[in-house]
């Protein structure tokens, strides 16, 4: 797909996401957090749901996880945009809480138009949700930071950077 047809159809995704409300989750949001950064890159990254500073502006990973992913991403060449960043749920938990299985199966197949369109190389996992999404029943402390394939993409597994921000030990 080339890029203007892959923007157009994020766009529309995009959409339908924010005029999404098929969970709990629609009624607390203040924006929908559908994803961000370079589409055509081959690289996407997937966390688990958006927190309070990207509930206000519509964009994943900026709070303080984020600011960590930045220098993550950095250390080895890139940036927020030369990848394509998005998450398991596209609103926001209350109260940062885990993402309830419903509230994942109601996201679950714009993830996957996401992936579709997109088609990635490379997807990099931040957490166990989205780890489980493409190896369900294994562990993530068992497969972190081992690459693995899943249909024609490689998946690198990384904890979440929030649980890097509690716990130090677990930044790559």
């Amino acid at each position: 797909m080339d890029s203007t047809d892959l923007n157009s159809k994020l766009i529309k995704l995009a959409s339908q996401i924010s005029d999404c409300s098929s969970c709990r989750l629609s009624q607390t949001r203040t924006l929908t957090v559908p994803g961000d950064g370079n589409p055509s890159s081959g690289i996407m990254f997937i966390g688990e749901g958006p927190g309070y500073n990207e509930d206000q502006r519509g964009v994943p990973f900026i709070g303080r996880a984020g600011n960590l992913l930045e220098q993550l991403l950095q250390s080895i060449g890139l940036t927020r945009k030369k990848v394509f960043i998005t998450n398991m749920v596209k609103c926001r938990p209350p109260d940062n809480r885990d993402p309830h299985s419903d509230e994942l199966n109601s996201c679950s197949g714009y993830l996957d138009d996401q992936i579709l369109a997109i088609d990635p190389a490379v997807i990099v996992t931040l957490g166990r949700f989205s780890f489980g999404k493409f190896f369900p029943g294994t562990p993530l402390s068992k497969a972190r930071g081992v690459p693995r394939r899943w249909k024609e993409c490689n998946v690198f597994p990384m904890y979440h950077p929030a649980a890097a921000l509690y716990n130090p030990s677990l930044l790559p």
